[in-house]
């Protein structure tokens, strides 16, 4: 049985011109899933989650939550969604816990006690000015009043900017706990590392377009491995190279391969390596930043530089 799709995209474009914008972008998340947006500022990103909010009316394709479109529904649908803005926003009111307290009456919430466990958690003094909160103390905030309403759907824009290290992590450990709710959750970011920690699937946005759309859990079990070798003299690292071996990298001022095999091969290069002199030898870890680098740079030595 097919799992049930909470988020739909099909083919959305909307060109602001001189190639800004956002172009036939599809994707759909399934229920309890966590998706990720990775890119550089101005790929394409916020623009994406302004239509799944209902910000925005897609000049072509269709965008739908929950079976029905985000544009046309985007009140009911708002009953569903949390959501942290990439540019964090608050209303004229003196300190966080009036903010906290006005965001309760709206959502109708009477029990407070997930808000202030959030509070603690993310070490937040509510009480302060809310015009005068550095940077990370409004993105604190910010993540309190959307998490706080225990809604279904989460759409983050960019949530742990502003936030220290340990915040970071404070918060993605909260992600966790969301997801374990059964939570559907999408979320932007330019970090590759807290994505691979916390979502399902990464799309890689690039200049308007989706790239490559990435399974995390296949792309941690791979059955490919990647090695360095580097060889104590010129002819063994010569003969090496004569060996069927698939070599990505080739440093010859340094007597250097890098080297691409399956699982199933690594006994067969270790024997072979016995019969040379190796200075050193070391795995080089597949991880979701090489994965989309190497997406990249396919794409532009085919000369897809439009992508």
């Amino acid at each position: 049985m097919e799992e049930e799709k909470i988020i739909q995209v099909k083919n959305l474009t909307k060109d602001y011109g001189l190639k800004r914008g956002v172009f036939d972008i599809s994707f759909d998340i399934k229920k309890s899933e966590v998706f990720g947006f990775v890119g550089t500022n101005g790929s394409g990103k916020t623009t994406i989650i302004r239509h799944l909010m209902g910000f925005l009316k897609a000049q072509k394709g269709s965008v739908q939550i929950l079976g029905k479109d985000a544009w046309h529904y985007a009140p009911e649908l708002k009953k569903y969604i949390s959501y942290i803005p990439g540019e964090i926003a608050f209303p004229d009111l003196n300190s966080g816990v009036e903010f906290l307290q006005s965001q309760a009456e709206l959502l109708n919430l009477k029990d407070m006690n997930f808000a202030d466990y959030l509070i603690q958690k993310l070490q937040l003094d509510p009480t302060a000015n809310l015009k005068r909160m550095s940077k990370g103390m409004k993105q604190k905030t910010a993540i309190v009043a959307a998490l706080m309403s225990d809604k279904p759907i989460l759409i983050l824009d960019e949530p742990t900017t502003g936030l220290d290290p340990l915040m970071r992590e404070t918060f993605l450990e909260l992600i966790m706990d969301e997801k374990k709710k059964g939570k559907t959750i999408l979320m932007s970011s330019q970090m590759f590392d807290e994505l691979e920690y916390c979502c399902d699937r990464v799309a890689l946005i690039f200049n308007g377009h989706i790239v490559d759309i990435a399974d995390i859990h296949t792309l941690q079990s791979s059955n490919i491995q990647t090695f360095k070798i580097e060889f104590t003299n010129a002819e063994d690292y010569k003969k090496f190279k004569r060996l069927s071996y698939e070599i990505i990298r080739d440093q010859k001022q340094y007597n250097q391969v890098t080297i691409r095999i399956e699982n199933s091969q690594t006994k067969k290069l270790f024997a072979s390596l016995s019969r040379y002199e190796v200075k050193f030898i070391s795995e080089i870890k597949n991880n979701l930043e090489k994965h989309f680098k190497n997406i990249l740079k396919e794409n532009f030595e085919k000369g897809e530089k439009n992508v």
